[in-house]
């Protein structure tokens, strides 16, 4: 169990600064993107102000994500469970994040097919 230890604590160690260099880079290309309007309506340009992407291409995306990483955690915990078989437990538990994901892509086909019909 030390093992796991020291390697949780290494991806700590590296994946903490990767997330809040995302974040602000995320925060940065927001702000561009903001300054990029406000020049454009200075300068008398019509820019619609419409969200980047659609409901449906948001919910498709956080289902991709949510199915991706419950079988991603699925599979690292069943990896684990070869040494340690208690992992399993812990596996089981990828079930709830799986289960979102396929509730956002449902989202996403249903609102898909709403805006057909309207």
């Amino acid at each position: 169990m030390d093992g796991l230890t020291g390697l949780a604590a290494v991806i700590m160690i590296f994946g903490m600064p990767t997330a809040v260099l995302g974040m602000y880079t995320y925060y940065r290309v927001r702000k561009l993107r903001t300054e990029e309007r406000l020049a454009a309506i200075q300068r008398g340009v019509n820019v619609p102000i419409e969200p980047d992407l659609p409901e449906a291409a948001h919910s498709r995306r956080y289902g991709i994500l949510f199915v991706a990483g419950a079988v991603g955690y699925m599979l690292a915990f069943t990896i684990i469970a070869r040494i340690e078989p208690d992992a399993l437990i812990a596996a089981a538990f990828g079930a709830i994040p799986f289960t979102l994901g396929l509730g956002f892509l449902l989202d996403s086909v249903l609102i898909r097919r709403d805006a057909r019909a309207a």
